[in-house]
Parts: structure tokens; sequence; C-alpha cells
């Protein structure tokens, strides 16, 4: 038996396993939840054995279930799976050296983030000299409805998506009073991005304090991180300016993720 045969008959075997990867990987290339029977027809996978399967990664969180569209999209077990792999390093090491770039350019404190369910989780903190100490450190989490990162990566996403992650108001965590509380309030702040705005955010992390963010998309058009600047509000800046470095760092990443 050859190597290749033997992992199509290693598949064979265990075909739950092949086919729960499979579905992961379709729904994770797609621009919002989808049918059940979409999953089935473009996978070649029976209906019950998706509807089943679905159930199951429902119960771990890798999939939620829109009953009212009769759609699933991806949970917030799958973000998390995402923010492992950059804990491995792969993504920070690509991004470090473009945000050490954005400092030294801005004389402000940036960093490099990834969605890890409702949250952001910053995998690169690269500090500007006499700059104030931030609460985005390396590995620390923030809810991402807060954050200027989390907003540029939450208005990337599709719509349904959002109201997937944030669907009531108990979804709404609160860090200094500012800040959206319910899904609505999101909603038009995320508009707004989607509109044009640079993604920001005032005080919503910590009081005096500034941010403003950009996407990091990738061959699919999904945020795969948000490259952000902060800055104390004793330090106005052109916001304009700090757009157009920002759109640059974006594009060089997603360039670097490419392999271009």
């Amino acid at each position: 038996m050859t190597e290749g045969s033997g992992g199509v008959a290693a598949r064979a075997q265990v075909p739950a396993a092949d086919q729960t990867l499979a579905i992961l990987s379709f729904m994770s290339r797609q621009r919002g939840p989808v049918a059940a029977s979409t999953i089935a027809t473009q996978l070649g996978i029976p209906r019950s054995s998706v509807y089943h399967l679905l159930t199951t990664l429902l119960e771990h969180r890798f999939v939620v279930h829109l009953r009212g569209e009769r759609r699933w999209g991806l949970g917030t077990a799958a973000f998390e799976l995402a923010g492992g792999y950059a804990r491995q390093e792969p993504l920070a090491r690509i991004g470090h050296p473009v945000v050490a770039d954005l400092v030294d350019q801005v004389g402000e404190s940036a960093h490099l983030a990834v969605m890890s369910g409702r949250d952001v989780l910053y995998i690169v903190d690269e500090r500007a000299p006499r700059r104030p100490v931030l609460v985005a450190e390396v590995g620390v989490r923030l809810p991402a409805h807060l954050t200027a990162s989390g907003r540029a990566m939450l208005a990337a996403m599709p719509q349904k998506q959002v109201r997937a992650l944030y669907p009531d108001a108990s979804s709404f965590a609160d860090r200094t009073g500012r800040g959206p509380k319910r899904p609505g309030e999101l909603r038009a702040l995320l508009d707004t991005v989607r509109g044009g705005a640079l993604a920001s955010e005032n005080g919503e992390v910590s009081i005096g304090m500034r941010s403003v963010g950009m996407p990091v998309l990738d061959h699919a058009g999904w945020p795969a991180a948000a490259i952000a600047v902060t800055w104390s509000d004793e330090r106005p800046q052109d916001e304009g300016r700090l757009r157009a470095l920002l759109e640059q760092g974006a594009a060089e990443i997603r360039r670097r993720i490419r392999g271009g």
C-alpha cells in the first residue's frame, strides 16, 4: 500500500472527522452564515449527516444556529482556534516589523490583534519611546466592540456573523461606561465604519486614550487581524495621515500573509 492510499484508507475509517473538517473549512470561506442544505450540496455529504455534525459542532461552540434564518455560522470556538494559530507566532512574526515601522513613522504606540470569540487578542505590541503604558500588551484580551482593532474587524465581517456574536445586551462587556451596550448601538457604529469612517475608539478602553484601526483581510476577504495606533488625548494626531499609514501597513501584512 502506498503512502497516499494509506491516507485515503485512514480517512475512510473516520468519515465523520473528514466531513467535520470539510464543513468547517467550507464555512470559513463563506461571507456569512449558510443553510445546511447548501453545505450538503456543495460538499456532497448526506443532509442527515450534515445536520448531525452541525448539532455536535453547535454543542462545542464551533458553530451557531440562526434559527430564524435557518442558517449556520462559525461560532466562538472557531475564532478561538484562529487565536490559537496566532499565538503560535506565524502572524505575529509577519506583522511585527510592519508594526515597528508604523511606530517609527507615527511616534506613537501600535499593535496587531486578532479576533478570539467576542474579544480581540493582542499578538504584537510596539511601544513608542516615552509613551504611556497601554492595556494592549501581547496576550491581553479586550472586548472587541470597545476597541478600534475589534471594530475594524467586526465591520469587515458579514452583518449576520456579527449578529451571531452579539445576539443581545448580555453580550456586551463594559470598561469605562462608554461604548455600545446593545446590538442596535453596535450595528449603527459599524455601519459608519462600513460607510468609510475610520474604525476608532475614544476612552472606551482607557479614559484619556484614543485609537484608530484598520483590518487586515485574507484572500477570502475575511479580517485575519487588525493593525492599530493608540495615543493620548494630550497629543492630537492627524487622523488622515494615520489612515494612510494604517492602510499601507495592512496592505503589507496582507501581502506577506499571501506570500507575496
